[in-house]
């Protein structure tokens, strides 16, 4: 399925890009860290970003497909 497949990417990159943002993709060090991130930016596609919020939008999207709700399942 094509859904399952673009939700396994999106979650994919969201936990990649906590990697790349946090150094670490442990729970206790990312929740520690994340106040000293909100007013950082980073290019997504040329474009400056929160790295909180594309963070959130991934791992949303990649939940969201792989629940498989109705109208998101082929």
């Amino acid at each position: 399925m094509i859904v399952n497949r673009i939700a396994d990417l999106t979650f994919t990159a969201g936990v990649l890009c906590i990697f790349y943002v946090f150094n670490s993709v442990n729970f206790d060090v990312v929740f520690a860290v994340v106040p000293f991130f909100q007013k950082s930016t980073i290019s997504f596609f040329n474009l400056p970003v929160s790295p909180i919020s594309l963070i959130a939008i991934l791992l949303f999207f990649g939940a969201m497909g792989k629940s498989a709700q109705i109208g998101l399942h082929t």
